[in-house]
């Protein structure tokens, strides 16, 4: 057993918040910067693409980078790409620029998830490394919470009434028609306090066993042989392309189909969506004490479903309800579908997660469908698309055989008795 290094455990769990500010802020811009760069939804779609494509191609490779390295070097090296993307796109804002610079920030990112798990594995302890990391999604959740009621303080009031000198100095570094951009020099300014703070910690060192390291030889080749490892990817694939699709698009939604102000109404719609993830994530460590995952899987699929045809073909009022509540039913789908797929193959689960982390890229693929389909047949049934992605997800509660289940207990009283581990 080893040294539990409280500090580290928090630096972990504030690189958790970051990562979820810079990655989760991009829904509530995505209509004003449809509207400040004359974009079609379908070319809008390709921001979410520019960032999440960056974890299908740095997953893997950055957990070579760690064993060539180190832990601290990647960390410091993800935050330099994004803070210099975002600086470069907050002096340069165009469209252009802004891909690239979602990209970068998405490498940046990729290489972050990549070092924090083992991390806090090691420095947490094992033995509370299931508890510590539903902490780690709740600060994950909390920041995806906040960060769009930032953006709706800022936009309000940058060019405006206030005087305050953080307002002034925005004043300056923003033009009225472009407010938004500020937030590219919060993400930078928060990227630089990171490489800052980083550089001056002493970081222990990390030694993975044979069977949580990333192998690109062998065992790589032998996984993706393995029929199990594609439908869990595909299942990853699915999850993170049905909670980004539902994020990045609904926003314009409510602004397209109800009139609601991005900047404020529609922004708090997706605080709320990831409040309600949040939640559901507590919620989700009881009842796999009780239930079968894949049980819970089923249920939370079609609640998820149902929330979302609520949300699509409602009126006003039942959309901002039923959009949110969406979030509280994707909760527990990445915890489940991912312990399924590392439950489902005996060895080498170090490089499955690699594959599995890779199928963020999800999140790439799935909201540019959704815009190109919207060019032809509108952003309302566009995001139908969405079902396919929830019903493999509905299906894998289905046809789900892991080797090991997660416990249970026998009677709900025992429920607090359990000792959580790994």
């Amino acid at each position: 057993m080893r040294k539990k290094n409280t500090f580290i455990v928090l630096l972990i769990f504030l690189v958790f918040s970051v990562i979820s500010f810079l990655t989760n802020i991009l829904g509530p811009l995505v209509p004003d910067i449809i509207d400040s760069f004359s974009l079609s939804i379908g070319l809008a779609g390709f921001l979410p693409f520019s960032f999440f494509v960056a974890y299908g191609v740095m997953s893997i490779p950055s957990g070579v980078l760690i064993e060539k390295y180190s832990e601290k070097t990647v960390l410091i090296a993800g935050f330099v790409l994004a803070f210099v993307a975002a600086l470069v796109f907050a002096i340069f804002p165009t469209f252009e620029v802004a891909l690239l610079s979602l990209f970068s920030i998405g490498i940046g990112m990729a290489m972050l998830q990549v070092v924090i798990n083992p991390l806090l594995r090691h420095t947490g302890g094992e033995e509370h490394f299931a508890f510590n990391s539903v902490l780690a999604n709740f600060f994950f959740g909390a920041a995806s919470f906040l960060s769009p009621l930032l953006y709706s303080a800022l936009v309000g009031n940058i060019h405006g009434q206030n005087s305050s000198p953080i307002i002034l100095l925005f004043n300056r570094l923003v033009t009225p028609e472009l407010k938004w951009v500020s937030l590219y020099w919060v993400f930078a300014l928060t990227s630089l306090a990171m490489i800052a703070l980083i550089a001056f910690i002493k970081f222990p060192k990390v030694e993975l066993s044979a069977d949580e390291k990333i192998d690109t030889g062998a065992a790589f080749k032998e996984l993706l042989g393995n029929r199990n490892v594609l439908l869990y990817f595909i299942g990853i694939f699915s999850y993170v392309g049905t909670e980004q699709g539902i994020a990045n698009w609904m926003s314009k939604f409510l602004q397209l189909y109800h009139g609601l102000d991005p900047a404020t109404a529609g922004a708090t719609a997706i605080s709320y969506f990831w409040g309600l993830i949040t939640i559901g994530c507590f919620l989700g460590l009881f009842l796999l004490k009780l239930f079968d995952g894949r049980s819970i899987l089923i249920v939370f699929a079609g609640g998820a479903m149902l929330a979302l045809i609520l949300a699509l073909f409602g009126n006003l009022d039942i959309a901002i309800v039923a959009f949110p509540a969406t979030g509280f039913f994707l909760s527990i789908m990445w915890s489940v579908v991912f312990s399924l797929g590392m439950n489902s193959v005996p060895h080498h689960h170090g490089t499955f997660s690699g594959i599995l982390c890779t199928g963020i890229v999800g999140g790439a693929v799935v909201p540019l469908i959704i815009g190109g389909v919207a060019e032809l047949v509108g952003l309302k049934f566009a995001m139908l698309v969405l079902f396919i992605t929830l019903g493999y997800i509905l299906s894998i509660g289905i046809w789900a055989k892991p080797l090991v289940n997660n416990a249970t207990v026998k009677n709900w009283r025992d429920l607090f008795k359990v000792k959580v581990s790994t």
